[in-house]
């Protein structure tokens, strides 16, 4: 690969491309420089803690169990939606994807409420397993419609059994799947907060809160810091290295026959009886609680906040106007870079493009510290600002973005693009009246992703929020550590109610509503 690239690329472009680089790249290093300045010994006296080893225990085990749980769990529903007849197996696939719109923390607000006994790492692998099992069972049901079929029924017409076909057939063709779905589900459990902080769980990410929140000195959480981020790295690089030992890729490329359905029989009503019990603890109990506090009206419980509309309709509309302006900016960088990265080539395009892939493995907290230590001593104007908690949105979202921006424009072809140049159109003239409108629904269904992402979002919108800015996931947050669930209730009603939207943006993207 050379570093030139073929042609020359116009300067504002590899400006734009250069900046989203530039704030993905800035707040990993200064969070270095913090944690530089703890110094050897000081960092061993940190590290070496028994406190330390706890949270370390604690988040690896919360890890590595749900990532157990959560890949049978997915699985199972992915192949008995692909793979048998299941009735109304339109339907499960879908409720199966719903859990995901729900923000952790709102599920979590709901199995608190319910019962108090549920805090701790029973609770935490409840919440997390419930809200991050349909990261692998996307990836799991696409992979099993795009298998050839032949393989299992050849499998079977040797004598195979069910099982031995799936054990020795099947699911060595669903590993990569499995692996990038589990690597998925391990980074979001290892920066997962505000679902561990409602729930009392200690993890790596509430100590880093718990820090700054005590500490006038950022150095101790940034070397935490740098710990989750290290965690993230390993996470990452243990996930290519398994994918690099194993390819199954199907040398014909036409078009996929469907699979036949393997019949239930005596087994439907168990397997539906458990698609029921998992619809109902990851959707029916926080659809079911939020719907019993809205309803305590006259309990004791109830304060001033639940009845006060004025405040949830404030809390709306800063969510909105925050969701509209960091879909904006993150969008603003996308563009730049999935277009860099769809029509040039050479090693500073693939440098550019990777970079902006880093902050998938930043967690939020630490993104948010790294950016306000590095507005309050270089940036000062802009600390507690909207712009920045915008700019920490289009970061922390990058690298969703840009996948969906990339697809988008390598799917307009080239040729359309030439013809307007050579109509006399320049660059920015082509990108204008020729590549976007052809990459509109995939651009769109990106922006719509990052905007309900945005919407979501706790941890940086908690540390950074403008004083006086109160948003639907501020409230919820709010009125749950104080235990006033009914006041909860309208702000977590209607986050679920904007959540809700992602599902339909899935279910489409995934082809599960027009069929399975």
């Amino acid at each position: 690969m050379r570093w030139k690239p073929s042609r020359p690329i116009p300067a504002a472009l590899l400006a734009a491309a250069l900046l989203a680089s530039l704030l993905v790249l800035a707040p990993i290093g200064w969070t270095a420089v913090l944690a530089w300045g703890v110094g050897a010994a000081g960092a061993r006296m940190l590290l070496f803690r028994p406190l330390v080893g706890e949270l370390l225990v604690n988040t690896l085990a919360l890890i590595s169990c749900t990532a157990m749980v959560a890949t049978v769990i997915a699985t199972a529903a992915a192949w008995c939606v692909e793979r048998t007849d299941l009735p109304g197996r339109h339907i499960w696939a879908v409720l199966a994807v719903v859990p995901l719109a729900l923000p952790s923390f709102i599920t979590s607000f709901a199995w608190v409420s319910l019962s108090p006994a549920l805090q701790d790492f029973g609770g935490a692998l409840l919440v997390v397993t419930s809200s991050y099992f349909p990261l692998i069972y996307l990836p799991v049901a696409a992979a099993l419609r795009s298998m050839d079929p032949s393989l299992e029924e050849t499998a079977r017409s040797l004598g195979l059994g069910l099982w031995q076909v799936f054990a020795r057939v099947t699911l060595p063709h669903l590993r990569p799947a499995l692996l990038g779905g589990i690597l998925l589900v391990a980074l979001n459990t290892l920066t997962e907060f505000g679902a561990f902080a409602l729930l009392r769980f200690r993890t790596l990410t509430t100590e880093i809160f718990a820090i700054y929140r005590t500490s006038f000195d950022n150095s101790e959480a940034a070397l935490f810091g740098i710990l989750l981020i290290l965690l993230c790295v390993l996470c990452l690089m243990a996930e290519s290295w398994s994918r690099r030992q194993a390819r199954y890729d199907r040398i014909a490329r036409g078009v996929v026959r469907p699979a036949s359905r393997v019949a239930l029989g005596r087994l439907r009503l168990p397997v539906l009886a458990g698609f029921g019990m998992l619809s109902l603890v990851t959707l029916g109990v926080p659809f079911g609680m939020i719907l019993y506090w809205l309803t305590q009206h006259n309990s004791a419980a109830t304060s001033v906040a639940a009845a006060n509309l004025p405040d949830v309709l404030s809390a709306t509309w800063a969510s909105l106007r925050l969701a509209l302006g960091g879909t904006a900016v993150t969008m603003a960088l996308a563009l730049p870079l999935g277009f860099l990265a769809t029509r040039y080539d050479g090693r500073l395009v693939a440098l550019l493009e990777r970079t902006a892939y880093l902050s998938q493995g930043m967690p939020g907290i630490v993104l948010a510290l790294a950016m306000i230590s590095i507005t309050i001593t270089l940036l000062r104007p802009l600390y507690q600002s909207a712009f920045l908690l915008m700019v920490v949105y289009a970061v922390l979202f990058l690298p969703l973005a840009l996948v969906s921006v990339r697809a988008a424009f390598g799917q307009v072809q080239r040729g359309l693009e030439e013809a307007g140049r050579a109509a006399g159109l320049g660059w920015f003239a082509t990108v204008w009246r020729v590549l976007l409108p052809l990459a509109g629904p995939g651009l769109g269904a990106a922006a719509a992703m990052v905007f309900v992402s945005v919407i979501t979002e706790l941890t940086a919108t908690l540390l950074m929020a403008p004083i006086g800015t109160r948003t639907l996931a501020v409230q919820v947050w709010a009125n749950t550590t104080t235990l006033a669930f009914a006041a909860a209730a309208p702000y977590a009603a209607l986050m679920a109610a904007l959540s809700l939207l992602s599902a339909w943006v899935l279910a489409r993207r995934f082809g599960l509503v027009r069929g399975v």
